[in-house]
């Protein structure tokens, strides 16, 4: 068992995969021809999951692909295309991960151990997640048909973590699809739904994969068995939330994510529509640019951290507090690796404090350029309040306003911007966090802080990593490469007909069905 499996699974699990999901329909038979509409917040820049850190790609192509592991509802690993949970050498360094038999792909062909293995290198090269784990492979290679054995240069905590995280995800696909050059030839998973049809922006179709083969065991979380109840899942995007409220309350969708706190209300009261909350769920961030421009600054950046007041951020993107939390510590109260002294610096919140800063970095007036998106509403307006805290401070703001598709393509562009707006999902290890990993935009690096990572990334004592965890945090708060705004929890809806659904993070439709 890996360390954070046990911290994780009694403190956050029954909490976030337990969310509310308030729906008094009775059962009714399933439609065996059913199509199920999602409005999603925009077209998603790609499919291919490995390449992006997205939770849009991440919740559509989890339905079509498929990781060795997964998470269970607590939080656990949990065996999904490999047979079990890999068996692992005295000295850390060696995994050997036994894959399920009969596992099938799409395109046809079952899965073998010279697929893992290609599909696991192509994860080290294109992945954010895979690119961190890269220089701490020796090998990765096929023992027999059905065994895969990697072995580590040195003990390494968080793999199998990120071996069974589903964005920037180490997915299994054929050998022959894999093109050197880095694009899938083809689209084809082993997931409980393979892709039919994709017209950007207007839909992309998923239809029930017959062929399929799941895990067994109980449905628990993102592991267990999967069964594909629905026809067919179609994913629309609907970049703004006041228009996927509507056409949820409508009848068009029978699921609708991320929506306004607001309109809690008006969810609640409506015939045949579920609201969906769930909690804990992640944190808003502003992301700067430490490579380039003015924020390279660490100077500039600390004042922007006094500038800001993240309560009212917060208020002014949810409304209700009943909806978020302001909380410096990146692991909120109840989880394992929170820590409230180590994020102090999140309280200062002071404009004078920020306009002495601004004015010992020797700040210009340069404009500060900040990307945000609304079809993210909540992010939108966060990012508004956040305009005018720098402003007071003395800052000069230029605020670009992209679709999120744009904003994700952009923010690869070390010199075309300074900080954007956008947020994380909570992850049960510290180490998925994206702005970690130094190839992540943002690309927070220093000698203090690869030392404090790969600190605590090799220590496999869970209270000594709590510790080393702490100075992690630390060092995030001196050299500031982003902000934590809070904590919050989102807010969909589902059709009273969508029976089985089970709020999570990032939206999955196996083991539901659409009734009469």
């Amino acid at each position: 068992m890996t360390p954070f499996r046990s911290l994780f699974a009694s403190a956050v699990g029954a909490m976030l995969f337990g969310a509310a999901a308030i729906s008094g329909a009775p059962a009714a038979a399933q439609t065996p021809a059913s199509v199920v509409t999602v409005a999603t917040i925009g077209e998603p820049p790609t499919l291919d999951p490995v390449g992006v850190t997205s939770d849009l790609v991440s919740i559509i192509t989890q339905h079509v692909f498929e990781t060795l592991f997964t998470f269970d509802k607590d939080w656990n690993l949990t065996p999904l295309v490999a047979a079990a949970l890999p068996e692992t050498s005295a000295d850390g360094r060696t995994y050997t991960i036994p894959l399920r038999s009969g596992v099938a792909f799409h395109g046809g062909g079952n899965v073998t151990a010279e697929d893992v293995v290609a599909s696991l290198e192509r994860w080290t090269r294109l992945s954010p997640r895979g690119k961190t784990t890269a220089p701490l492979i020796e090998s990765i290679r096929a023992k027999d048909a059905s065994t895969v054995v990697i072995t580590l240069k040195e003990p390494f905590a968080p793999l199998t973590a990120l071996l069974a995280m589903n964005n920037g995800a180490a997915v299994v696909v054929p050998k022959a699809n894999i093109d050197a050059s880095g694009p899938l030839k083809a689209l084809a998973g082993t997931g409980p739904y393979r892709l039919l049809e994709h017209k950007p922006d207007q839909y992309i179709r998923l239809v029930r994969f017959d062929g399929y083969a799941s895990p067994a065991g109980p449905a628990s979380g993102y592991g267990g068995a999967r069964a594909a109840k629905i026809g067919e899942v179609r994913f629309v995007p609907v970049p703004n939330a006041t228009t996927r409220v509507e056409g949820m309350l409508a009848g068009q969708f029978q699921f609708a994510d991320s929506l306004p706190a607001e309109m809690l209300g008006r969810i609640k009261d409506a015939p045949g529509v579920t609201p969906v909350v769930v909690k804990p769920y992640g944190f808003p961030l502003m992301i700067m640019n430490t490579k380039t421009g003015v924020l390279a600054n660490t100077a500039l950046r600390r004042a922007v951290l006094a500038a800001l007041t993240p309560n009212d951020m917060m208020l002014a993107a949810f409304g209700d507090p009943a909806f978020f939390a302001p909380e410096g510590s990146i692991y909120g109260p109840g989880t394992p690796y929170h820590d409230a002294a180590s994020a102090k610096p999140y309280t200062e919140n002071d404009p004078a404090v920020a306009a002495d800063r601004l004015k010992a970095a020797g700040y210009k007036g340069e404009p500060v350029r900040i990307m945000t998106s609304t079809q993210y509403d909540f992010l939108y307006k966060m990012s508004l309040v956040a305009q005018a805290n720098l402003q007071q401070a003395g800052f000069t703001v230029d605020l670009q306003v992209l679709d999120w598709a744009t904003l994700l393509q952009r923010r690869g562009d070390e010199k075309g911007w300074d900080a954007f707006f956008t947020y994380h999902t909570f992850v049960p290890e510290p180490s998925l966090i994206t702005f970690l990993n130094p190839s992540y935009p943002g690309w927070w690096d220093s000698p203090e802080k690869r030392a404090a990572l790969a600190a605590f990334n090799g220590e496999m004592e869970p209270n000594a990593r709590k510790a080393k965890w702490v100075e992690l945090q630390k060092r995030f708060y001196a050299e500031v490469p982003t902000v934590k705004i809070g904590d919050f929890y989102n807010l969909a809806a589902s059709s009273g007909r969508l029976k089985g659904y089970t709020p999570t993070p990032w939206p999955f439709f196996w083991n539901t069905e659409l009734a009469d």
